[in-house]
C-alpha cells in the first residue's frame, strides 16, 4: 500500500539547515514493523507516524522512531510533526498562536503553534513531565575518554555533569569552551564501557563560551544507542539542558535560553528553550523552533 510522506527541516527557517524529519500524516494500518521499517530506510534522527488521536479533544496521535527504536518523546519530531500537520491544514489556523495536545507514548503534549499570514511560522512543545534528576554521572576522566577530550575540558562545581530527563533521559555534559566542543570524538567502545548501562539515552555536550551571536549555549549530541549519526538538533537534550540551568537558578519566573547546535555537521540549527520556575521549583519546560519544507512523496511498503 501506498503512503505519503513530507520531509521538513526542523529548528532551522532555511532548507538544508536544522534536523531532518519524515512525516507520514496518515499512517493508518502500518504495524510496529513496518514503521521500524520505513524508518531504517529513511535513516535520519527521527521518522514520525500519525494517527488518529484516542481523545477526540486532542490533534493526533504520534508514534516516533529512529533507525534503531521507538521512542517515548523526542523534540525536534514534536515540533516538526505540529508545523506539518499545520501546514496540510489539518489544524484551523488563527493569528497570533493555536494550542493543540499531541497523543505521545510519554503521555500527552502540549504544543503551542504562532501563525503569521494564516502560516504555521513557530512551533513549541511543553513537555509532558517536569525535569526528573538522574544517578550521579560516570567521573569526568571516564567521560572525557569515552568522548575523545581531556578531563580538564569537562566542567566541575555548579557546571557539573548531570543527567536529567522531561521524557528521555540525557546527560548534560558541560565543557569549557567551543574548541572542546569541536574537538570532540565519539569513542564508541568505550562510549560503551562508561555509558553503556547508565541512565541516560545519550550524552549531550554544551558549552556557554559559543562564539555564535545571538547563541547563549553551543551543543552537540551522541546517542549511539538510538541514532547511528550525531544529530544536528535535539530537542529532547535541549529540554533536559532547560531543566539542568532551571535546577541551578533561584527565584520565580521564566528564564529563557538560545542554543546553537550542528554547526559542526555544516547543519546549523537554532533551538529556544524556556523554564518556568513557581515555588521554588521548575514548573514547565518549553522547547520550541522554527521549520521549513523540503519535500513530499509517496512510499510503497509492503506488508511484512
Amino acid at each position: 500500500m501506498r503512503y505519503r510522506f513530507l520531509t521538513v527541516d526542523v529548528f532551522t527557517d532555511r532548507i538544508f539547515g536544522g534536523n531532518p524529519l519524515a512525516v507520514f500524516p496518515d499512517a493508518e494500518g502500518l504495524t510496529d514493523v513496518q514503521m521500524q521499517l520505513v524508518a531504517r530506510e529513511f535513516n535520519i534522527s527521527e521518522t514520525t507516524f500519525v494517527f488518529p488521536p484516542k481523545d477526540p479533544a486532542h490533534a493526533a496521535r504520534l508514534r516516533i522512531y529512529t533507525p534503531k527504536v521507538e521512542l517515548p518523546f523526542a523534540g525536534h519530531p514534536t515540533v516538526g510533526t505540529s508545523y506539518v500537520l499545520a501546514a496540510l491544514g489539518r489544524i484551523p489556523l488563527k493569528a497570533p498562536e493555536v494550542r493543540i495536545v499531541l497523543e505521545e507514548n510519554v503521555g500527552p503534549v502540549p504544543v503551542t503553534i504562532r501563525v503569521r499570514d494564516g502560516r504555521p511560522v513557530f512551533t513549541q512543545l511543553s513537555t509532558a513531565q517536569p525535569p526528573e534528576l538522574g544517578p550521579p554521572p560516570p567521573p569526568a576522566a571516564d567521560l572525557a575518554s569515552a568522548l575523545g577530550l581531556k578531563e580538564s575540558d569537562i566542567l566541575g562545581g555548579e557546571r557539573a555533569p548531570q543527567a536529567v530527563s522531561c521524557g528521555l533521559p540525557w546527560l548534560i555534559v558541560p565543557v569549557a569552551s567551543r574548541d572542546a566542543i569541536a574537538r570532540a570524538r565519539l569513542h564508541a567502545d568505550r562510549y560503551q564501557e562508561v555509558l553503556g548501562n547508565y541512565w541516560s539515552r545519550g550524552v549531550y555536550l554544551v558549552t556557554f563560551e559559543t562564539g555564535i551571536p545571538g547563541s547563549d549555549v553551543h551543543a552537540r549530541m551522541y546517542a549511539p544507542a538510538i541514532a547511528p549519526h550525531e544529530d544536528p538538533a535535539t530537542g529532547s537534550a535541549a529540554a533536559s539542558l532547560a531543566g539542568y540551568l532551571a535546577a541551578r537558578e533561584t527565584g520565580d519566573g521564566t528564564r529563557r535560553w538560545r542554543v546553537t547546535q550542528g554547526h559542526e555537521m555544516g547543519r546549523p540549527s537554532l533551538i529556544e528553550i524556556e523554564a518556568v520556575r513557581e515555588g521554588g521549583r521548575v514548573a514547565a519546560i518549553r522547547v520550541g523552533g522554527a521549520s521549513v519544507l523540503v519535500s513530499e512523496g509517496e512510499m510503497e511498503i509492503p506488508a511484512v
